[in-house]
């Protein structure tokens, strides 16, 4: 340890060097893993936080609320299979609103629940649920309690009006400002956007399972039951949503070309280290330090590095974290964090193998030969 310290100390600007670059890269990662959470919760966050445990979409919908369709045979269809314990509608649409205090309109996700626990949200970081006529829940994001929300008509006009009574967060639905309001306001919202609508058909069945049978059991059944029906459990219909993979994958391959430059950083550092001090690394083997004892110091160095970085990183991203880009929240994830901090530092060790072989593949007789070790 006190060897490491040392000549850490007498090379402040080499090593410091190395802890901003590895802390600007734990700060890259943070930022792009919260952009990842942010980006995936604004799709599909909605879905997870509605209190449905099975959602049965219409095979054409392609899982999607947008796209699904609902036609009364199949929804019969649904309502009759043995394994279901309770069930209601569930509809969402996208329409143009125009929220108390702003004169400007704006889009905004509605999604109608007939039964208030098959589709509402089952928590509320504020509020409470709606209990009447003209009550919403609203993404945390996007509103306030006590908000006016107007929707307006195909022409234009001022149609129903909803108060945000409670709020959700993390509760959008594509990417939008997203109220969940009960079966009677989403029917009004959508007659509002489209009067000649001869009937409002859900975008989906929320289902609840019979005493003793599993949701993974139901959707099986619903599945069985009809070939028109697609069931899915609440995380499935989040995690298989159209989109999701696509922008998983995306991300994935931005963190694995930061886990290959961090082992490439360190790595080639500590090995032009090594080189550059390969003389007073043959006179201390000479004098009788064990090679041991010299990885140990260069393990040492590599924790006190990444751990630096590691720390620096996290101190930049903390602040970022608590601001909003756009539409999408940002949060901080203490176990991301962890998780990264401790793959930083497992690549970052094993980074430097290739400069602990130099340092043992040294020969204390080089420093008996004139010029000393080359």
């Amino acid at each position: 340890m006190a060897l490491a310290l040392r000549e850490i100390r007498r090379a402040k600007a080499r090593f410091g060097l190395l802890i901003a670059a590895v802390g600007l890269l734990m700060f890259l990662i943070l930022t792009q893993q919260a952009l990842q959470s942010g980006l995936i919760t604004a799709f599909v966050g909605g879905l997870e936080k509605q209190s449905a445990p099975v959602l049965v979409y219409s095979v054409d919908g392609q899982r999607t609320l947008q796209g699904s369709v609902i036609p009364p045979p199949l929804e019969e269809a649904i309502r009759a299979v043995p394994e279901v314990g309770e069930a209601g509608r569930i509809g969402q649409g996208t329409y143009t609103v125009q929220i108390s205090g702003d004169d400007e309109e704006s889009d905004a996700a509605i999604l109608g629940a007939e039964v208030p626990d098959l589709g509402l949200p089952d928590e509320l970081s504020t509020g409470r649920l709606p209990e009447a006529a003209g009550e919403a829940v609203g993404s945390s994001a996007d509103f306030s309690v006590d908000e006016e929300v107007t929707v307006l008509t195909a022409d234009g006009q001022e149609g129903p009006v909803l108060t945000v009574v409670g709020l959700a967060d993390e509760a959008q639905i594509q990417v939008s400002p997203t109220l969940f309001v009960g079966w009677a306001d989403y029917e009004a919202a959508a007659r509002a956007a489209n009067p000649d609508a001869s009937a409002i058909l859900p975008s989906a069945i929320g289902v609840r399972p019979a005493d003793g049978v599993s949701a993974e059991a139901l959707t099986a059944a619903i599945n069985e039951a009809d070939e028109q029906a697609d069931a899915l459990t609440r995380s499935e219909a989040a995690d298989e949503a159209p989109g999701v993979a696509e922008v998983r994958s995306s991300f994935q391959v931005i963190f694995l070309l930061f886990g290959l430059v961090v082992p490439l950083v360190t790595g080639l550092f500590f090995l032009i280290i090594t080189f550059q001090k390969s003389r007073s690394l043959t006179l201390l083997r000479a004098i009788g330090a064990p090679g041991a004892l010299l990885v140990r110091s260069l393990l040492v160095q590599v924790v006190i590095v990444v751990g630096g970085g590691v720390i620096l990183g996290t101190a930049l991203y903390a602040p970022l974290s608590r601001t909003e880009l756009g539409s999408l929240a940002l949060s901080f994830d203490v176990g991301t964090v962890a998780t990264w901090a401790v793959l930083l530092l497992v690549l970052g060790c094993a980074s430097a193998v290739l400069a602990a072989r130099r340092v043992l593949a040294i020969d204390p007789v080089e420093a008996t030969i004139a010029g000393g070790a080359r």
